[in-house]
């Protein structure tokens, strides 16, 4: 981008593989994680001016089509959404090595749709194709932990959520009406507004 102006830049030396389905980049531009439908299913570049060079895959890929994906604000957490249990995959970053941590405790019920994590890192939640559509967890070092679902669920399956700029609204979209969900949060709790 310059000013009002956007330039394509030549591509990536190694493409994703397949339908693109989401991207994401860490809070200082460095990498930018592309989520497909073939595997490997995550492709994390790495940014050196203009230019973007695939890194190798993560050791421990997702399972299935790969659907968004969300850096936390430190750069320090990779959450993917996913078709296929586990249907989220959290990765932590050391340098140009993604590692996948061990699974949450309690898993979102179906195929991942999109991820986002607050604005401090602490909480992810992850839209899903199953009740209770939603799965909002909270971490703590590198252990995802899942919350007591939201009293009032989203009425379908969910396809995406984000957090707002302080953390305390989250908004969850879906298939059926009213097609958005919007919940406040006071601590662990997140009420339908």
């Amino acid at each position: 981008r310059s000013g009002d102006t956007f330039t394509k830049l030549a591509d990536p030396a190694t493409l994703p593989t397949g339908n693109s389905q989401g991207c994401a980049f860490d809070s200082t531009g460095t990498y930018l994680a592309v989520t497909y439908g073939l595997s490997p299913y995550i492709t994390i570049y790495k940014r050196s001016g203009d230019t973007f060079t695939k890194l190798a895959d993560p050791a421990t890929l997702p399972t299935g089509d790969g659907r968004g994906c969300a850096f936390d604000p430190t750069g320090t957490y990779l959450a993917v959404a996913h078709h296929n249990s586990p249907y989220i995959t959290i990765y932590k970053q050391s340098g140009d090595t993604f590692t996948k941590l061990a699974d949450p405790s309690t898993l979102p019920t179906g195929n991942s749709q999109g991820c986002a994590f607050d604005p401090t890192g602490t909480y992810l939640a992850v839209a899903h194709s199953d009740s209770p559509y939603i799965t909002i967890y909270k971490r703590s070092g590198d252990t995802f932990t899942k919350l007591a679902d939201p009293a009032t669920l989203p009425t379908g399956n969910s396809q995406g959520c984000a957090f707002d700029s302080t953390g305390t609204y989250l908004a969850v979209t879906y298939g059926l009406s009213p097609y958005i969900t919007i919940y406040k949060r006071s601590g662990d709790t997140f009420t339908k507004l």
